[in-house]
């Protein structure tokens, strides 16, 4: 990730489009603590993965981050995508982004991911679970997810530490694709 100059909230840099209407676009993302941007190698071998089902989907990115997953998905034809981030300059800087791609079903959410899976009916085909790292969110995320936000047969995309006892997750996701890259694993399950 390139640097450039710094502000109160720190130093900023830039995810990269890589596929879509967008395609080569880069947007600016704060560095805020705990941030880590899904690389652009990741990125491809997901939505690869995701290609055939990506298009008109609903999307949820849990932990927005970057919004590096949930951008990627609008550029390649989401029909709506929410991105739910805790961290306020983040969520300001996600905000910020939707309006230079002029991303009207594009849904930024400034929340704790736990509250607003409790609070919310919304149902979704698509799902980016990249809690930070080392915090415990995954199992009660995953958990909550699983009984009040997905479609039937929606597919689940969980970025984990490798050492994670995936047994943490609920029995009805059955596991599409997996990589694992030093200490980091990705996996694509469907909820069945």
């Amino acid at each position: 990730m390139k640097n450039s100059k710094s502000n109160k909230n720190g130093p900023k840099g830039n995810i990269r489009i890589i596929a879509g209407k967008h395609r080569g676009r880069k947007l600016p993302v704060v560095m805020a603590e705990g941030l880590r941007p899904t690389t652009d190698r990741v990125k491809e071998t997901v939505f690869n993965w995701l290609m055939p089902y990506i298009s008109a989907s609903e999307c949820l990115d849990c932990f927005a981050g970057s919004g590096g997953l949930g951008f990627e998905a609008y550029s390649r034809g989401a029909s709506t995508v929410t991105l739910i981030e805790l961290n306020k300059a983040a969520a300001k800087q996600l905000q910020q982004n939707k309006d230079l791609l002029s991303a009207d079903n594009v849904i930024i959410e400034n929340t704790n991911a736990l509250d607003y899976l409790t609070k919310s009916d919304r149902k979704f085909s698509v799902v980016f679970l990249d809690p930070p790292f080392r915090k415990g969110l995954l199992k009660e995320t995953s958990h909550l997810l699983n009984a009040r936000a997905l479609e039937p047969d929606a597919l689940i995309y969980v970025e984990m530490e490798s050492e994670t006892d995936t047994h943490e997750l609920p029995e009805n996701w059955h596991l599409l694709k997996e990589k694992i890259a030093g200490q980091v694993a990705y996996r694509l399950y469907q909820n069945t």
